[in-house]
């Protein structure tokens, strides 16, 4: 298949991810179709999109998640693909092979790759087979909390406490003592709940051993056709808050190159041991030490942060999606060149990190050499409570990190956001700090700003 008989291509998701995959498809010259709800009729990436379909109201359940209303507008529409962005459908397994058994193209990796590595607890084991370092933790679900103190306690505290399902750091926590781990326990078991459907009664949960003050380093694979799979350099996301991610870099300040090396290596390795395919990324934490990692996670999509792979690299990775989904085995040389940073941008409290909508009453994204913003909104457009508060990806490439972090001083200072709440001025505080500024940072950082 040639990546021209593709299109139309419909894109199954919202905000700015389905704006940064339209001007891609487009660019490809093929036609984009994007769905919407009734919230968000008048943001940019409907108007942008070459047809745009209306597939329920605000509540994503009921729009963006609702898998026939999508297959039933990419049948009204003739497209031939569907792209899920991230979050929403990307890595729901039963999408997948429902757009496929319809006769669409899945721009994604195969379900079968999907189902393995979003099971957290099949994952690790998959990976540990496959000669990728692993933390001490649960090979089999843990169903209830004896078990888990029984598993907590041949581990060692403190121990980290996931859902097996489910991303984004979402159900997870640190336990430090028996005590610490009974409410651990329980929230992830809420969690895992929502995430499988299961019983509260027998969820599944996974323990591991936590690593203290790790950085949290991914390295963003691309699985081809022809059986190869190419590690295209890492992201540095250690800047988080409850666990989610908040500002990424690239390359990572926190590790030597014969440590990034091992990484890369394993990566390769995670991803031919499940023959992914497409876009992927290979999550990591860093030791102390910096001398040693283990896996963390998978995720089978396109990441939110990829655009600072795309700025050291030089690649289009939404394009290679396309190019990979139509049967090419592009020639990929990555080669990194300078420093790229991204700042989330999100409609919160800037202290507390809680959302806050609101309509937009003025929108002024900075530009210049080395800046980019990949944004879902403009002025006159309302944030709404019904999905996640992300306004805009705000990203700065210099030759060195020095000049990556001027940029972005300058840039955050210039974004203006008005009406909603927004983090721009936490942003401006992190480049501020000496630790960030330094490079010397873990997850831990952003607690320590706010104690």
């Amino acid at each position: 298949m040639l990546i021209e008989t593709l299109g139309p291509v419909l894109v199954a998701n919202r905000g700015e991810i389905a704006r940064r995959v339209i001007r891609t498809v487009q660019r490809l010259g093929l036609r984009a179709i994007a769905v919407h709800s009734e919230a968000d009729g008048d943001l940019p990436f409907v108007r942008e999109a070459d047809e745009a379909v209306l597939i329920g109201p605000a509540n994503p359940a009921q729009s963006y998640l609702d898998a026939d209303k999508v297959l039933e507008a990419a049948r009204a529409t003739g497209a031939k693909a569907i792209h899920p962005g991230y979050g929403f459908l990307a890595e729901n397994v039963a999408f997948a092979r429902a757009v496929i058994d319809a006769g669409l193209v899945w721009i994604g990796p195969s379900p079968e790759a999907i189902d393995k590595m979003g099971d957290k607890i099949n994952a690790r084991n998959l990976m540990e087979k496959a000669g990728v370092p692993v933390a001490a933790g649960t090979r089999e679900p843990v169903t209830d909390l004896s078990l888990a103190l029984k598993a907590a306690d041949a581990i060692g505290y403190p121990v980290m406490v996931k859902a097996a399902g489910g991303g984004g750091g979402i159900g997870m926590s640190v336990a430090h003592d028996d005590e610490g781990l009974a409410k651990a326990f329980e929230q992830a078991a809420r969690a895992a709940a929502r995430f499988s459907g299961d019983a509260l009664d027998g969820p599944a949960v996974l323990l591991e051993r936590y690593i203290e003050r790790a950085r949290h380093v991914e390295v963003q694979i691309l699985g081809l056709p022809d059986g190869r799979v190419v590690a295209l350099g890492e992201r540095d996301c250690s800047v988080q808050r409850r666990h989610q991610k908040v500002v990424e870099e690239s390359p990572s300040p926190g590790i030597t190159p014969e440590l990034r090396e091992r990484m890369l290596a394993a990566a390769v390795r995670a991803g031919e041991a499940v023959g992914y395919l497409g876009a992927g990324t290979v999550e990591c934490l860093v030791d102390a030490d910096r001398q040693d990692f283990v896996f963390l996670e998978m995720n089978t999509r396109l990441q939110v942060e990829h655009p600072v792979t795309e700025l050291v690299t030089g690649l289009d990775l939404v394009e290679l999606q396309l190019r990979v989904a139509a049967g090419e085995s592009p020639e990929v040389r990555p080669a990194s060149t300078g420093h790229a940073i991204e700042f989330r941008v999100y409609a919160e409290d800037p202290r507390r990190f809680l959302p806050g909508p609101g309509t937009i009453t003025a929108w002024v994204e900075p530009g210049g050499a080395g800046v980019r913003v990949d944004s879902g909104y403009a002025a006159g457009n309302t944030v709404t409570p019904f999905y996640d508060p992300l306004l805009a990806k705000l990203c700065v490439h210099g030759e060195t990190r020095a000049e990556a972090l001027e940029k972005g001083r300058k840039a955050v200072d210039a974004f203006v956001v008005e009406g909603p709440k927004n983090n721009l001025p936490f942003c401006a505080e992190l480049l501020d700090n000496a630790e960030f500024v330094t490079g010397v940072y873990d997850t831990g950082l952003v607690g320590r700003m706010r104690a």
